[in-house]
């Protein structure tokens, strides 16, 4: 279920629970986001085109270029979804 909520309504997300959420998509246990990880955890996050949303991530987190976000890249992830929105301090 998305965590998706009306404007009208003021829900705090900050950058530890944004990072965790992300954590928990990597099903696989690998140690990386896939893209259909990182879709799954942006419809989470109530993205209206998670597919989109990817590969806007992908440009500005994935920094060794490999299609997928490693530990090491969660925080620049983290700080561009905070940056899109979807994190409220």
């Amino acid at each position: 279920m998305p965590l998706y909520v009306p404007k009208s309504i003021n829900l705090v997300i900050n950058e530890e629970h944004l990072k965790s959420i992300f954590e928990e998509q990597d099903t696989d246990g690998d140690g990386r986001l896939s893209k259909a990880e990182l879709s799954k955890a942006f419809e989470k996050l109530g993205s209206r085109n998670p597919g989109w949303r990817v590969r806007r991530s992908l440009h500005h987190a994935d920094k060794d270029g490999d299609g997928s976000i490693s530990l090491n890249e969660i925080e620049e992830l983290v700080k561009y979804a905070v940056k899109q929105g979807y994190g409220v301090n």
